[in-house]
């Protein structure tokens, strides 16, 4: 895509964690006194990497069920849903996020080729992974460092410059909002095995291991959070826990 980017102008910078499992991890999307609609609910078609189609068509089917709560019809969101067009739609490519997890990059291409062009997605399997992303990562000692060059400006850009484009913003003074339930387990547990993965996969730059008084300290950053909820995903101890910050502070999506 360097084609397509060379003398371009970086505008803005975002990042979020998307629920991409499609059918298989679809949550119940109905509950006492509400509902769990779109992308939240996990209606991405993965397959197509497309989603706000879906999440309108969920909002629809939303309305529908409510309104025919409204009427004192008796009905089940499940009937209606399993009754639509969006549910035809993932059900068709409801193998191919996790058949890529379960059978690696080639082995879930080769998959995905064959169901969709050969059988044009009529296979009956089911292909599910339960393997939470947190338990994917390789240990430091089995793995080489990525060769990631300097930023050049042009295509690839610092983190603290794209933080500004995301008019990302947080109160001073409040409590931190990224909470870890064990403060000994990033150096403890996670430096020691991973050499410490928050430190690469946050887009934002939250978590630092830095010197302090001459010993190892792990600094959370959390005035500079995307909001995007990696860590609390992929921390392979679980130890972090996203909340919500005070005032509603974030970063500010301009157009969106």
């Amino acid at each position: 895509i360097k084609q397509f980017l060379e003398n371009g102008k970086r505008i803005s910078y975002g990042a979020r964690a998307i629920t991409k499992g499609g059918l298989h991890s679809l949550v119940k999307m109905n509950f006492s006194g509400g509902m769990i609609v779109g992308c939240d609910a996990g209606t991405l078609n993965s397959g197509k990497i497309k989603g706000s189609h879906c999440a309108i068509q969920s909002g629809i089917l939303a309305a529908e069920y409510v309104n025919k709560l409204l009427s004192e019809e008796i009905c089940e969101f499940d009937d209606i849903l399993k009754a639509s067009s969006l549910y035809k739609e993932l059900h068709k490519s409801r193998n191919f996020s996790t058949s890529m997890h379960k059978f690696g990059f080639l082995g879930g291409s080769a998959y995905n080729f064959i169901e969709s062009n050969i059988f044009r997605n009529k296979l009956p399997f089911n292909i599910k992974d339960d393997k939470h992303d947190c338990d994917t990562l390789n240990l430091a000692k089995n793995s080489e460092e990525a060769p990631y060059s300097n930023p050049d400006n042009n295509l690839s850009f610092d983190i603290t410059s794209s933080i500004f484009l995301s008019g990302t913003n947080h109160e001073e003074d409040q409590p931190v909002h990224l909470k870890l339930n064990d403060p000994n387990i990033p150096l403890d547990y996670n430096l020691a095995k991973y050499n410490e993965p928050a430190q690469r996969f946050c887009p934002a730059g939250v978590y630092e291991i830095i010197e302090k008084e001459g010993s190892d300290f792990f600094q959370i950053n959390a005035q500079n959070c995307l909001h995007c909820k990696t860590c609390d995903i992929k921390d392979p101890a679980q130890n972090i826990t996203w909340t919500p910050p005070e005032g509603g502070g974030g970063p500010n999506y301009v157009g969106m």
